[in-house]
């Protein structure tokens, strides 16, 4: 795992305008995250340049559908060369297993690098409300606990939790590799915007995260580089692990 906790979300239109902020921030970041609106817009194309420019990259596409087809879209990834992709853990034990067992064997079979595959929990921008409306009775901590075990119990290498959550993830799953990915992250005093369970980047690594996102605290600075250094300034502190960033 890179000591470089820091993901950036790569929230943009274009790509050229991810492949500058890609050049801005190279070697101060420790990976840059490809999602939804970027993906769609760039494609898998944008990924190959990111990856072979030297650059680590987080797939957040929270693959969620059949299993069968979840595990095809997974070894896609794979073959992009992505250090870390999602899957949504609601979809399930058995469309997780078949990720995980698909990824495996291509990685065996085609001699790749295996990427960190991770289940998502609940989202960031949830409540107990939001979970209320789409029919789930458990209150958040609950199902995070729930979501980060099944995940585990079916192949995954971590989870994506709020930072709030981490300590109820710790304790759903206790092996000390298991992954925790962080997004939500708003430095002190920046606004929220549409997250609800937000934190700090300390406090979420204190709280024992392995690795924290953010993106428009970021994006949306006049200087971008320099606003992820005072992150990164923000974040020199030793985590829960005892890992000095």
């Amino acid at each position: 795992m890179t000591t470089n906790k820091l993901i950036v979300a790569l929230d943009v239109q274009t790509a050229p305008e991810a492949l500058e902020l890609v050049e801005a921030l190279r070697g101060a970041v420790g990976m840059f995250k490809v999602g939804m609106q970027l993906f769609t817009a760039a494609g898998p194309d944008l990924v190959r340049a990111i990856v072979r420019s030297g650059e680590r990259v987080f797939l957040d596409l929270e693959y969620h559908d059949i299993p069968n087809t979840v595990a095809a879209a997974a070894v896609e990834a794979t073959r992009l060369g992505v250090s870390m992709f999602n899957v949504h853990a609601t979809g399930g034990a058995e469309m997780m297993r078949s990720t995980a067992d698909a990824v495996l064997k291509t990685v065996d079979s085609e001699g790749l690098t295996q990427p960190i595959m991770l289940g998502v929990t609940i989202l960031t921008s949830a409540n107990a409300l939001t979970l209320k409306d789409v029919g789930f009775r458990a209150e958040p901590a609950e199902l995070v606990s729930r979501l980060a075990e099944l995940s585990d119990l079916s192949g995954m290498d971590g989870v994506v939790a709020s930072a709030r959550e981490v300590g109820i993830v710790r304790s759903a799953v206790t092996r000390a590799d298991f992954v925790v990915v962080t997004p939500g992250i708003r430095p002190a005093g920046s606004d929220s915007f549409d997250q609800k369970r937000v934190t700090t980047p300390r406090q979420a690594l204190e709280a024992g995260a392995d690795y924290i996102v953010v993106g428009r605290p970021i994006l949306e600075a006049p200087d971008p580089a320099q606003a992820a250094q005072e992150i990164l300034a923000e974040m020199a502190t030793t985590d829960a692990k005892g890992a000095t960033i």
